[in-house]
């Protein structure tokens, strides 16, 4: 589990980023302008901070600069100028996300700098599983369980992504890659498979006319 700071001025928007951080394992405290992210920052050890470029009292360009160095930073922003994300990342940023952006891909951007500095999860427990993300290995009830290698990608998936519903597009774009052209019943018999051999049948959920849910709770 990270700490993550999020800085945003926009409730809603703010309030979707810190919930969806939230079911998949980190701890998020909340600013809605620059000079309160900054005092947090001041009480708080955080793992990462996602910053609005447009905050009010101080913008987030001059909040990353009165940040700690070590601290990673992903911009989460509307502007989207060439000049703006340039500015963005010459400041040290990890990361910049023009807004809108889809949530599965502000996870997966969080996860990887996380992973790069070392803040990422290394292993997540489901039920009688520990599945160890960073050496690729699944136990069950302490045993290793051999998984086909397309088994594996789509329980990583679902592992990063836990809590939240995933539609068959989405685990087919993000499991089998974009240029996969089978159709999604693929996903259903990989589910079935998983299922069995990791005894998820209660955790591995069908969302109704959706797709696939991965429950800890």
């Amino acid at each position: 589990m990270a700490t993550i700071l999020i800085a945003e001025d926009e409730q809603p928007i703010r309030e979707l980023i810190a919930r969806n951080l939230a079911l998949v394992g980190h701890r998020c405290l909340q600013a809605a302008d620059g000079p309160a992210a900054l005092e947090l920052c001041q009480s708080e050890q955080f793992d990462l901070a996602l910053l609005d470029v447009m905050l009010p009292g101080m913008d987030g360009f001059a909040l990353k600069r009165q940040l700690p160095a070590q601290l990673p930073v992903i911009f989460v922003t509307a502007r989207s100028s060439l000049s703006n994300r340039l500015e963005g990342l010459g400041l040290g940023a990890d990361d910049y996300i023009i807004k809108p952006f889809e949530m599965l891909e502000l996870l997966a951007r969080v996860q990887a700098v996380l992973r790069r500095t070392g803040a990422g999860e290394d292993a997540v427990s489901v039920g009688r599983c520990k599945i160890d993300l960073a050496q690729h290995r699944v136990l069950l009830d302490g045993e290793e369980v051999t998984l086909k290698p397309q088994e594996y990608a789509l329980l990583e998936v679902l592992v990063r992504n836990r809590n939240l519903a995933l539609s068959r597009d989405k685990l087919l774009e993000l499991a089998w890659g974009y240029d996969y052209e089978g159709d999604s019943r693929t996903v259903d018999v990989h589910v079935q498979r998983l299922r069995k051999k990791l005894d998820l049948e209660q955790q591995l959920q069908t969302v109704y006319k959706l797709g696939y849910r991965l429950s800890t709770k």
